[in-house]
């Protein structure tokens, strides 16, 4: 599991600053720094604070942060592919304004 490049993948995506991000989901851009890098595992709590931040399901964020061992079934060209279209999907926060 990369909760780190799940984030990223996600913040960038939607256009988002970490600190606009830090300010939505109520931590510190300095933890946001540290999830992003690898350096902290957070509780599910504040995974789902940060994507409702995000407006982004849980599910997804899930699925975009698990590694080929976690998807244990699905081949990688799925994994690719469905990786892709969930990115796709989300538009960043600034287009929608």
């Amino acid at each position: 599991m990369n909760i780190g490049r799940a984030l990223t993948l996600c913040r960038t995506q939607k256009g988002m600053t970490k600190t606009k991000l830090s300010q939505a989901a109520d931590v510190s851009v300095s933890y946001l720094t540290l999830l992003e890098q690898g350096k902290r595992d957070p509780n599910l709590s504040t995974i789902n604070q940060i994507c409702k931040a995000m407006n982004v399901p849980m599910s997804i964020f899930m699925f975009l942060a698990s590694d080929a061992r976690d998807r244990e079934g699905i081949s990688n060209e799925l994994a690719e592919k469905l990786s892709h279209t969930a990115l796709s999907l989300m538009e960043p926060e600034i287009a929608k304004t």
